[in-house]
């Protein structure tokens, strides 16, 4: 039980983000590594171990964020992350075909960061679209509201 991450608050969150990564929106069941709990704001910038700061996030969206919560944008603003709790992702982000679009200097932040839009990403994508598996219907759900 890391960080006071326990069974109960890993299915709670789990269910709420039905097992999709909250971010790319991968169904936890496509991917190999499976999704984590990830704190939105990191236990090191004060952020508690609360359902109300955690999200699902499959193992890569969790890597490249890691304890990060913002970024600068290109004229040097600093630019919040998404942040699946008070945030929809279909305002930040659009799903063009397999690649995921910011919308916003959030989501630009966000996918940049989190590198949403690689080559390797977009290719899984490609092979679970072949078989029908991304989007799934609660991606899709997420997606178009």
């Amino acid at each position: 039980m890391a960080d006071g991450i326990n069974a109960e608050i890993r299915l709670a969150v789990a269910i709420r983000a039905d097992y999709l990564c909250e971010y790319c929106l991968i169904a936890e069941e496509d991917t190999f590594f499976g999704c984590q709990v990830d704190h939105i704001i990191s236990i090191k910038h004060r952020g508690e171990t609360k359902v109300e700061n955690l999200a699902y996030a499959c193992a890569f969206c969790n890597r490249f964020k890691g304890s990060d919560i913002a970024s600068l944008s290109e004229s040097g603003v600093l630019v919040r992350f998404f942040n699946p709790r008070i945030d929809r992702w279909l305002d930040h982000f659009q799903l063009e075909r397999l690649s995921i679009q910011p919308l916003t200097e959030i989501g630009e932040a966000t996918t940049r960061i989190l590198r949403v839009n690689n080559i390797e990403r977009i290719l899984e994508r490609q092979e679970l679209n072949k078989v029908g598996r991304y989007p799934n219907n609660a991606a899709l759900t997420r997606a178009k509201g």
